[in-house]
């Protein structure tokens, strides 16, 4: 099943999955689609989700395996690398300026953790979408298990549903091959390698791992393991978090941009725009969303350049001396100012040109259409800047998410 917050305003997705699953045995029945987050009965479906963890564990549904997964996905041309394993909530920190080993690449919405929350509290069982980078340039994690991947005992080989793509994995049970990987990430922790790498002082803070997909469901396992680790020892599986590890540098992995759609707006919003952004903003109407779409994909300028989508037509919006570094934190702090105002009903997150368009263009809604951020720079800005503004960026689009398949027990 597909991470549960994609397709949040594509409610028909959801309806096709539970119209192919039905009641066979999926990770759909472990997870709650955030679709489905202000609808009824949360805690009826929250108690469904967990009495069926505890069910799959004692039907032999899951078979349980002890080690990492080196996993391949594939769509088309690409194919993308990951390590499934098991990362340490003690080594993590969400809050602004952590210098921790593993850290966010976006700011963190408190409120977006407390609904997860009642999924993974009382839970036996974690299933990650949580995709973690890494910037290992010379692909000395990851890539050797790919030429290693043959004698490795074969776990699944499938197509995953609706135009996903593939999905491969692999056991890693050599030891061998365990502890040279480990060996990997330390040379990439060594605090010299990582000072010169950024070209950094020597004294500042190594960071190994950047949350790619998912920080708020790893902020919601930090959190919950914050609550009870004086109750539960230092030694309870709760401490960790099941994640996939991907390298950045890793010719399948793409950035996409996340794009905004405000609803059921209160406001003319290009008038609003005009308003707070004044003599900075340059507003150019355009033919269609196709041109609109180029145009931000192409532009060059050192304005902020961001595609507008109203049901009256599009077009392109350039800022001039910018509040944020990229034009996503300039919109995002347009944004929420403009939300905490009541000046429109919701905001969505949403991926792909097509989607933004068709959702932006409705009645009373508007859709903002973003650049994609270089994904080459991303460890340096998080380690000179801090994180980013939240939605910054994706790793791929909503059908290339990662699926739920790998689960963890949370129980002794």
């Amino acid at each position: 099943m597909i991470a549960c917050d994609q397709f949040t305003s594509q409610p028909d997705y959801w309806c096709q999955v539970e119209d192919l699953v039905l009641e066979e045995p999926s990770t759909l029945h472990l997870i709650l689609p955030e679709v489905y987050l202000d609808g009824p009965d949360l805690d009826g479906r929250t108690l469904a989700i967990q009495a069926k963890m505890w069910r799959y564990l004692h039907d032999n549904t899951l078979q349980a395996y002890d080690g990492m997964v080196y996993l391949e996905r594939s769509l088309g041309a690409k194919t993308r690398r990951g390590l499934v394993l098991a990362l340490d909530l003690e080594r993590y920190d969400y809050r602004k300026g952590a210098a921790t080993l593993i850290r966010a690449t976006e700011g963190t919405i408190i409120e977006r953790i407390h609904p997860r929350l009642r999924i993974r509290d009382g839970a036996v069982l974690e299933l990650p979408h949580i995709l973690v980078l890494i910037d290992d340039p010379q692909g000395t994690v990851i890539e050797p298990l790919a030429q290693q991947r043959d004698s490795l005992p074969l776990l699944y080989d499938f197509e995953l549903m609706l135009g996903s793509g593939h999905l491969r994995g692999h056991w890693v049970n050599d030891l061998g091959l365990e502890q040279k990987l480990i060996q990997a990430l330390e040379r990439l922790a060594d605090p010299q390698v990582f000072a010169a790498r950024y070209d950094l002082a020597p004294d500042v803070p190594v960071m190994l791992f950047a949350m790619g997909d998912g920080n708020h469901s790893f902020a919601t396992a930090k959190t919950l393991w914050e609550r009870n680790k004086a109750r539960l020892g230092m030694d309870h599986p709760m401490r960790y978090a099941l994640v996939e590890i991907e390298n950045i540098h890793d010719p399948g992995l793409t950035f996409e941009p996340i794009h905004r759609v405000v609803f059921r707006l209160q406001v003319d919003i290009l008038a609003d725009l005009k308003a707070v952004f004044g003599d900075n903003l340059i507003y150019t109407p355009l033919a269609d969303c196709a041109e609109m779409a180029r145009r931000v994909d192409e532009a060059q300028s050192s304005f902020h350049t961001i595609g507008l989508i109203t049901a009256s037509g599009g077009g392109l919006l350039e800022i001039a001396h910018p509040s944020a570094n990229i034009a996503v934190g300039t919109l995002q702090n347009y944004l929420d100012d403009f939300m905490q105002q009541g000046k429109a009903e919701k905001i969505d997150y949403v991926h792909g040109r097509t989607v933004v368009c068709q959702l932006g263009s409705q009645p009373h809604n508007a859709g903002f259409y973003l650049p994609v951020i270089d994904k080459s720079d991303l460890f340096k800005t998080v380690i000179l800047d801090g994180a980013l503004a939240r939605k910054a960026f994706s790793m791929g689009e909503a059908h290339e998410k990662r699926f739920y398949l790998e689960c963890r027990r949370l129980c002794e």
